[in-house]
């Protein structure tokens, strides 16, 4: 598993609760990016995380709630014990999303729509630093750390796209999937019963309806024809573990 052997190549350096927490956060972000949900706190939690790796690499200890902004702008390079890349470079790509993050509509929904740029531009930065992480790593061979940055560049695909006020969810999909993976990329919302007809057009003029219904039975998404759909918790884990699976790097 991809996913594992980028854990494996940085825990060395990290530890394996923050490797996995990382990586963890990494593939949040390419999810977000993928079906266009961009309000999540993915990409702040990603930095969070960086900078208790910086911490843990130059001093063996980390704060369990860095100071972020502080710490990215004032102390990392002040760390003898850290790589150039990551005294330096490093940081300074990490405030750049953090600021993203904090200053436009990533982490907030607004009245304007949030830009899908800024979450583009978050991900392809998160990618540069954890292959930079994976670049210095002393654990694995200089193929196996090729094919891993390879991997961690791999570029997303778009799993759902906007025509005209309609988002298309876009693979072949068991309606199931489909669902789940539209009301993600609209959640928290409640989303229309007509809404949710307009986009799987094409199946059967019943389809959505049904299988909305069996989603609710299993306590997947919660509302109803009035005021609409959305996910529950365990249906937004469901939606995850989807959209985790389309997105995930091919294994070289």
């Amino acid at each position: 598993m991809a996913e594992d052997r980028i854990v494996a190549a940085i825990e060395a350096m990290v530890g394996d609760k923050l490797a996995r927490e990382l990586v963890r956060d990494f593939r949040k972000m390419r999810a977000d990016l993928a079906t266009k949900t961009l309000e999540r706190a993915s990409p702040g939690k990603f930095v969070e995380t960086f900078v208790q790796c910086l911490q843990q690499i130059a001093s063996g200890t980390y704060d369990a709630v860095p100071k972020v902004d502080h710490y990215l702008d004032k102390v990392a390079a002040t760390q003898g014990k850290l790589p150039e890349s990551l005294r330096i470079t490093a940081p300074r790509i990490a405030r750049s999303v953090y600021t993203v993050r904090n200053k436009r509509n990533i982490a907030h929904k607004g009245e304007v729509d949030p830009n899908t740029i800024d979450l583009a531009y978050a991900h392809h930065a998160a990618a540069w630093i954890m292959a930079e992480l994976v670049r210095i790593s002393t654990a694995i061979s200089m193929e196996e750390a090729g094919r891993l940055i390879a991997l961690l560049q791999a570029p997303v695909g778009d799993l759902v796209e906007e025509i005209d006020g309609v988002r298309l969810v876009h693979g072949d999909l068991s309606v199931r999937s489909e669902l789940l993976i539209l009301l993600h990329s609209h959640y928290p919302d409640a989303v229309p019963l007509a809404v949710v007809k307009a986009s799987l057009s094409r199946r059967g003029p019943s389809t959505a309806g049904n299988k909305l219904r069996e989603l609710e039975q299993a306590k997947f998404v919660h509302g109803d024809s009035k005021v609409g759909y959305r996910l529950t918790s365990a249906g937004f884990k469901e939606a995850v573990a989807e959209i985790q699976t389309l997105v995930k790097p091919e294994a070289a």
